[in-house]
């Protein structure tokens, strides 16, 4: 079943790497905006969902996100994060850097022990507004599931222009400020395999983390419905192998099934 998110706070739920988490959805309510269209994406293909609406504004983002707040402070849960995720990519939105700034000075007065989380592709990057804030941010996830070209084309399938090199050289700027977020699965689609598990996958993959040396690696694979057909989840030892593989390099990897 493809999830589409309320817009702009949904939850809190519970993530399985982050804890309990508030969402923050900077996108349109009724549909998918995002600079990839992943194969495995839970949100389904961006063709099948372009939203009417617009993103929400800034103030609209601040004004949600400080009654939920209130709201928890008096009934629970105590979130232990805010998610930056939703219905594709948080950095899209032209406000994201001032959000950020709105969202960090709430948390701190409301729920100071909680830290502030975004998931993204990293496409963004390159723009020195969305790196600057991202820099800001408790847990920068930073998404790169391969450094193979071809296979981004098929399986992330960038719309519009992507250098996987240059967002490697921006992911090195962060260093220790980022979280490299990585989905490995096997399977196939369209004919052509999905696999990223293989050592001529693996082996280019762990010596670019090597050199952005992140404070962290999470690795993962699909948990959800896909909106393509015959994609397969990789192994519990397949992943445990791979996050060895990362730990034996000094870079803590956390695994989930």
């Amino acid at each position: 079943m493809t999830v589409i998110y309320p817009s702009p706070i949904f939850g809190p739920i519970h993530s399985r790497r982050l804890g309990v988490s508030l969402g923050i959805n900077l996108l349109p309510a009724d549909g998918k905006c995002c600079s990839f269209d992943c194969i495995y994406c839970e949100c389904g293909f961006n063709h099948d969902f372009v939203p009417k609406q617009k993103m929400p504004s800034r103030e609209e983002v601040r004004k949600a996100l400080e009654a939920q707040l209130i709201k928890m402070k008096a009934e629970g849960p105590t979130p232990d994060v805010f998610t930056f995720a939703g219905n594709g990519e948080p950095t899209l939105n032209p406000h994201f850097p001032e959000i950020i700034d709105d969202t960090i000075e709430l948390r701190d007065r409301y729920f100071p022990n909680a830290k502030v989380s975004v998931l993204t592709n990293a496409t963004q990057i390159v723009k020195q507004k969305v790196f600057d804030a991202l820099c800001k941010v408790d847990n920068n996830i930073c998404k790169l599931d391969t450094i193979s070209a071809d296979y981004i084309n098929d399986v992330d399938r960038p719309n519009a222009s992507y250098d996987v090199n240059a967002i490697i050289e921006k992911l090195k700027e962060f260093g220790n400020r980022c979280i490299i977020q990585t989905m490995f699965m096997n399977g196939e689609y369209e004919g052509k395999s999905t696999s990223n598990v293989g050592e001529e996958f693996v082996t280019p993959w762990l010596e670019t983390v090597k050199a952005i040396q992140p404070r962290e690696v999470m690795i993962y694979t699909i948990d959800r419905e896909t909106p393509a057909q015959g994609l397969e989840k990789a192994s519990h030892e397949e992943l445990d192998a791979i996050g060895e593989r990362v730990r034996t390099c000094g870079i803590m990897c956390k695994v989930a099934y």
